[in-house]
C-alpha cells in the first residue's frame, strides 16, 4: 500500500537543453512550456532549462524560439528526466511577425478573442465582415439593407464602430475624419483574411484611431506553399449571390509566391430596393527567405447600394416593415414615386509594402508603407430644396419669385491616406521588447456638393458646387511594450504610448453657413499588467490601460458647443483554463469615461449619428466564454455577457440635476451559442442562437423610446466530397432567422419618435465551394 501511495505522489524533474539542429549551438532565450500546467521558462546563456516537482504521468513540451520551428513533444514522466531539444531552423519568416507587433500574446494581461480562416471561411456566404464575427462575445451587429449585406454596423460592448480601431495588417483601416469603418468600401475582405484577433477594452498598443470599446486585427492571406485554385459561388433568399475566384502559385523557386482574388457580390436585400452591387478584388506578391519577406498588396473595392439608412417608425413597421423611405417623390395629393438612383457610389484602393527582416538571433524589424485612395458620392433627389441653402438666388419669373426648387445633387468625398508603420521586437531569456509606432497623413480630402439636375434653369452650371470644403489629419504614434518573465509563473507587461494628433478642417456646410476646424492633440497612454500561470493549464491575468480620443469631424460640425476629447481608463480581471477536452475564459471589466461621446439619438443629413460630451459615464461587466466537448462528435460554444452601462452625468436639459441614465444601444446581456454536430464524416450542423438584451435609444433612458430584445437562430450545414482531380467540393447551406423572428437591430429617436431598422425573417443561402 504504501507503494503504490509513493508512486502515485512521487515527483520529477525534467530538464534538458535546446540546440540548433544544425549547428547544435545552444539556443538562449528559447521558450520551453508544459502545456498541461502552463508552466514555462527561458533557456539560459547554455541553452539549459529545468522543471521540479513534475507530477508522474504524461506531459506536452512546447518549445519556440524566433526563426525556428515551434517542436511539441510528448513524454512519460516516471523518473528525473534530462533530454536534448533540437530546432530545425524555418526556411523563411512566418507572416505572423508583420501583425505581431499589434497583437496580444498567449500570456498577454488584456482580453482577446481569435478566429481563424477556417471559421472565417465557413461562415462567409457573402455578408459583410460584422456579420461574420457577430458570434463572438459582446458583439451586436446589424444590417441596414436587413440581410447582412450592403452597409453594416457592429458594435462590441456598447461601443460603435467610430470606437474600434481596426488594421489590416498592421495598416489603419478606420477613416481618419470620422472614425468609423465602412466594411462595404473592401466587399469579400474575408475571402482574403489568414486571422483576426479582437481585443476588447483598451487592449494593446495598436496604429490609428483610439481602442474606445474594442480593437479588430485582421492579417491578410499568409504564404501558401502549394499552387491552388478554387472557385466559389452562392445565392439565396432576395435575389442575393456571391462570385469568387482565387488562385495562387505556391512557392516558387522557393521564395516566390503571387495570389489573386476577385469578388462579386449582388443582392437585392430584404427592405425595399437596399440593392447592393459590389465588386472587389486582391493581389499580392511576396519574397520569402530565411531572413526577409518583402510583400506587395493591393486590394480593394467599388460598391453601389441604393440608399436604406432611414430606418422607420412603429407605424409603417406595423403596415409594411420593408418599406424604404429614400429616393421617396411626393406629389401634391402625396402619391409617391421613387428616384431610381438614390446611391452610395464610392470605390476604395488599398496598397501595401511590407518588408520584414530577422535581424540576428534576438532581433527582428518590420517597417510598411501604405497608400489609400478613395473617392464616391451620395446622389438624392430632393424636393423642394431652398435656393438659398443652395447657394443659388431666388428665380424670377415674370411676377413669380422661385424659392425652392427639385433637385438632383451628389454629396461627394474624394480623398487620400498614406504613411508608414514600423515595429522592433527583440526576444531574449525573459524578455520581450516591442518598439513601434506610425506616422499618417490623411490628405488632399475634398468635401463638396454638386448639382446635376434642377427643376428650374437658373444661372447655375451643370455640377455646380453648392459646398466646399477641405481636410487634412496627421497622426503620429510611439510605443514601446515590455514583457518580462519575473518567474516561471509571473510575467509582467508595461505599454507605454505617446500619439500626437492634428486636424485641420474648412469650408461651407450643405446649408451654406461656414465651419474651421483647427486642432492639436498630444496624449499619452500607459497600460500595465500582470499574469500569474497556475496549476493544470490556467492563466489569471489583471490590467490597467488608458485611452485618449479626439473628436471626429461630425462631432465638430453639428454641434454648437466645441466637443471635448474622450479620456477612458479600463480596468480587465481574468481568468483563462484549459481542459483536455474543454475551455473557460472569464473576465471582468471597467471602463470608466470622461467627456465620454455618445450618440444622441438623432442622424445628421446624411445618415451619421450626433453625438455629445456626457461628463462621467461608465461601462462595467462580466464576459464568459467555454467551449466543451459535449460528445466525440458534439462540440458547444457558449459566450455571455451581463453588463452595466451608464451616464452618470446625463442632463435632461440646463434646468435638471444629473440622472444616472443607460447609455444609449449598450445592452445589458448578450449571449451567443454554437452548437456543432459531426453527423457522419465530411458533414457537420451547426446551431448558432444569439440574444440581445433591450436597448435605449437615447440617454434619457425613456422607456418608449426602446429597442426589444431579441433571440435568433440560424442553422448552417456543410458537407465536403474529395473527388479525383480536385482538393474539395464544400457544399454548405445556411439558414438565417430560422423562426421567422420579427425583430429590429438597430435604432434612434428624432424628436421624441423612435425609428427602427428592421431585419430579415427566415433567409437562406446556399454555396459551393470548388478547391483545385
Amino acid at each position: 500500500m504504501s507503494i503504490c501511495s509513493f508512486a502515485v505522489n512521487a515527483q520529477f524533474t525534467l530538464s534538458g537543453k535546446v540546440v540548433d539542429s544544425e549547428t547544435q549551438q545552444p539556443l538562449e532565450g528559447a521558450t520551453v512550456q508544459i502545456v498541461e500546467t502552463n508552466l514555462n521558462t527561458i533557456t539560459q546563456v547554455d541553452g539549459q532549462f529545468i522543471f521540479q516537482n513534475i507530477d508522474v504521468g504524461t506531459v506536452t513540451l512546447k518549445v519556440r524560439f524566433v526563426g525556428f520551428t515551434e517542436l511539441i513533444q510528448s513524454i512519460r514522466i516516471e523518473k528525473n528526466i534530462a533530454i536534448n531539444v533540437p530546432l530545425i531552423a524555418e526556411a523563411t519568416l512566418h507572416e505572423e511577425i508583420i501583425v505581431k507587433a499589434t497583437r496580444a500574446q498567449e500570456n498577454s494581461p488584456f482580453t482577446f478573442s481569435e478566429v481563424d480562416k477556417p471559421a472565417i471561411q465557413k461562415q462567409n456566404f457573402g455578408q459583410d465582415m460584422p456579420m461574420l464575427l457577430n458570434w463572438t462575445p459582446s458583439v451586436v451587429t446589424t444590417s441596414d439593407a436587413g440581410a447582412g449585406i450592403g452597409y453594416t454596423g457592429i458594435r462590441i460592448r456598447g461601443s460603435d464602430a467610430t470606437r474600434i480601431n481596426v488594421t489590416i495588417n498592421g495598416i489603419p483601416y478606420n477613416d481618419s475624419e470620422s472614425q468609423s469603418t465602412y466594411w462595404v468600401d473592401i466587399p469579400d475582405v474575408a475571402s482574403s483574411t489568414q486571422s483576426i484577433q479582437i481585443q476588447r477594452g483598451v487592449g494593446t498598443s495598436t496604429n490609428g484611431a483610439s481602442a474606445f470599446g474594442a480593437s479588430v486585427n485582421l492579417q491578410t492571406n499568409s504564404m501558401n506553399p502549394d499552387p491552388y485554385a478554387d472557385l466559389t459561388i452562392a445565392g439565396g433568399s432576395f435575389n442575393s449571390q456571391r462570385y469568387t475566384a482565387r488562385s495562387g502559385t505556391g512557392l516558387i523557386n522557393k521564395h516566390w509566391t503571387f495570389d489573386a482574388k476577385v469578388s462579386k457580390i449582388l443582392s437585392d436585400g430584404y427592405v425595399e430596393r437596399a440593392s447592393s452591387d459590389l465588386t472587389s478584388y486582391y493581389l499580392s506578391g511576396g519574397y520569402y527567405g530565411k531572413k526577409t519577406i518583402l510583400k506587395a498588396i493591393t486590394f480593394g473595392g467599388h460598391e453601389v447600394t441604393y440608399q436604406s439608412w432611414y430606418g422607420l417608425d412603429e407605424a409603417t413597421m406595423k403596415i409594411n416593415r420593408r418599406f424604404n423611405y429614400a429616393g421617396a417623390i411626393y406629389d401634391e395629393n402625396y402619391n409617391v414615386r421613387y428616384y431610381d438612383n438614390q446611391v452610395d457610389d464610392y470605390h476604395q484602393d488599398h496598397y501595401q509594402l511590407h518588408f520584414s527582416q530577422k535581424l540576428n538571433t534576438y532581433w527582428n524589424a518590420n517597417a510598411s508603407l501604405h497608400y489609400t485612395h478613395g473617392r464616391g458620392f451620395y446622389e438624392e433627389y430632393h424636393q423642394g430644396d431652398s435656393l438659398k441653402y443652395l447657394g443659388l438666388p431666388d428665380i424670377i419669373i415674370g411676377d413669380s419669385t422661385i424659392e425652392a426648387m427639385d433637385v438632383i445633387v451628389r454629396k461627394w468625398l474624394d480623398n487620400k491616406f498614406y504613411g508608414t508603420t514600423f515595429s522592433f521586437n527583440y526576444e531574449k531569456d525573459k524578455t520581450v521588447l516591442t518598439i513601434g509606432g506610425a506616422f499618417n497623413q490623411y490628405g488632399h480630402a475634398k468635401h463638396y456638393g454638386e448639382i446635376i439636375w434642377a427643376e428650374h434653369a437658373s444661372n447655375s452650371q451643370i455640377r455646380h458646387h453648392y459646398y466646399d470644403g477641405h481636410s487634412q489629419k496627421n497622426d503620429f504614434n510611439i510605443y514601446s511594450k515590455w514583457s518580462y518573465t519575473v518567474t516561471s509563473k509571473i510575467n509582467a507587461f508595461v505599454d507605454l504610448q505617446y500619439r500626437m494628433v492634428t486636424y485641420e478642417t474648412a469650408g461651407t456646410r450643405s446649408d451654406q453657413t461656414p465651419y474651421q476646424v483647427d486642432e492639436k492633440f498630444n496624449f499619452f497612454n500607459p497600460k500595465i499588467g500582470f499574469s500569474y500561470s497556475m496549476a493544470e493549464s490556467s492563466l489569471l491575468y489583471s490590467s490597467y490601460a488608458v485611452a485618449h480620443r479626439e473628436p471626429n469631424r461630425t462631432d465638430y460640425l453639428d454641434n454648437e458647443v466645441k466637443p471635448k476629447p474622450e479620456k477612458l481608463g479600463n480596468l480587465e480581471v481574468g481568468w483563462r483554463k484549459k481542459f483536455n477536452q474543454h475551455s473557460l475564459d472569464v473576465n471582468y471589466y471597467l471602463m470608466h469615461y470622461t467627456d465620454q461621446l455618445v450618440l444622441t439619438g438623432a442622424l445628421d443629413n446624411v445618415g451619421n449619428p450626433i453625438r455629445a460630451n456626457v461628463g462621467k459615464s461608465y461601462r462595467t461587466g462580466i464576459e464568459a466564454t467555454a467551449t466543451i466537448k459535449l460528445l466525440e462528435n458534439l462540440n458547444w460554444a457558449i459566450n455571455g455577457t451581463w453588463a452595466v452601462n451608464k451616464n452618470q452625468d446625463y442632463l435632461a436639459d440646463e434646468s435638471s440635476s444629473p440622472k444616472n441614465t443607460t447609455i444609449i444601444l449598450s445592452p445589458s446581456l448578450i449571449g451567443g451559442s454554437q452548437l456543432s454536430w459531426t453527423v457522419v464524416e465530411n458533414f457537420q450542423a451547426v446551431w448558432m442562437a444569439k440574444y440581445v438584451g433591450k436597448q435605449y435609444l437615447d440617454n434619457s433612458q425613456t422607456e418608449e423610446l426602446t429597442l426589444a430584445g431579441y433571440f435568433i437562430n440560424d442553422l448552417r450545414f456543410s458537407y465536403q466530397l474529395h473527388p479525383k482531380g480536385m482538393k474539395e467540393i464544400n457544399l454548405s447551406l445556411l439558414v438565417n432567422n430560422l423562426f421567422d423572428v420579427a425583430y429590429s437591430s438597430n435604432g434612434y429617436s428624432y424628436y421624441g419618435t423612435p425609428y427602427f431598422y428592421p431585419q430579415a425573417g427566415v433567409n437562406f443561402m446556399a454555396m459551393v465551394g470548388i478547391r483545385f
